[in-house]
């Protein structure tokens, strides 16, 4: 069974990937690994981030072996995302400043709550017709070399371990409020086109199945599926 070591420790995230992707896979979390490098996330664009994570964390995985082996399992791979949202009205924003939209002098994420405060201040006087709105994911996965990998930069081992790129959106608008209790991030302020509630009230099946990292993930899920056929047929 193919193991992935999801780059981030965000449990809500964690549960949507292993609830959208189901058995065929056994995960890893960065919990798993307390000491892995925290990455930067300084790219201008979600591709941009999720590969720089992705490639880094395989990187640091493969220069010591002594790492890859943990609760019974070796992560093949590393699943990186880096997700979303774009508000047409604020030119893309906050787009890849999504989780620190509150607090973006000071570099570091901010609380759901401030980031709506936010999102809802700005958008105070835009009438519903021009709220447009979508959430994004791009989802890299890299495969994690099981030798040692002496050392290389960046740049070269990147170039060596080309990440598959997988991505994602969904289509809706912003309300002129915050609604239900599920979900996380812009979800209580996120209506997804052709809904009435919005993601944080429509609960994680409905989510699930529509979302901007389901469909990502399920690109991702057709992906290893093809592999397996080419993998039969040799």
């Amino acid at each position: 069974m193919t193991t992935l070591l999801i780059a981030t420790r965000n449990a809500h995230k964690v549960g949507e990937i292993r609830a959208i992707l189901g058995g065929q896979f056994q995960f890893l979390t960065l919990n798993d690994f307390p000491d892995a490098p925290k990455v930067i996330e300084d790219a201008d664009t979600f591709a941009g981030n999720a590969t720089k994570k992705a490639v880094e964390l395989a990187r640091w995985l493969a220069a010591d072996n002594s790492k890859l082996k943990i609760k019974n399992s070796k992560p093949d791979f590393v699943l990186a995302d880096d997700s979303g949202l774009e508000v047409d009205v604020l030119g893309g924003a906050p787009g890849v400043h999504s989780a620190r939209f509150a607090a973006l002098d000071k570099g570091e994420n901010s609380h759901d709550t401030d980031n709506n405060a936010k999102l809802l201040r700005l958008l105070k006087d835009v009438p519903l017709e021009k709220r447009t709105a979508r959430f994004r994911c791009v989802i890299a996965l890299v495969v994690v070399p099981h030798e040692k990998v002496e050392s290389a930069s960046p740049v070269c081992f990147a170039d060596e371990f080309e990440p598959q790129i997988f991505d994602g959106a969904c289509e809706g608008r912003i309300q002129f409020f915050a609604s239900g209790q599920g979900g996380f991030g812009y979800d209580p302020l996120f209506v997804p086109g052709g809904f009435t509630q919005s993601f944080a009230e429509l609960g994680e099946d409905v989510k699930n199945k529509l979302s901007h990292r389901a469909t990502a993930l399920a690109k991702l899920k057709e992906f290893f599926n093809h592999q397996d056929t080419k993998t039969q047929r040799s």
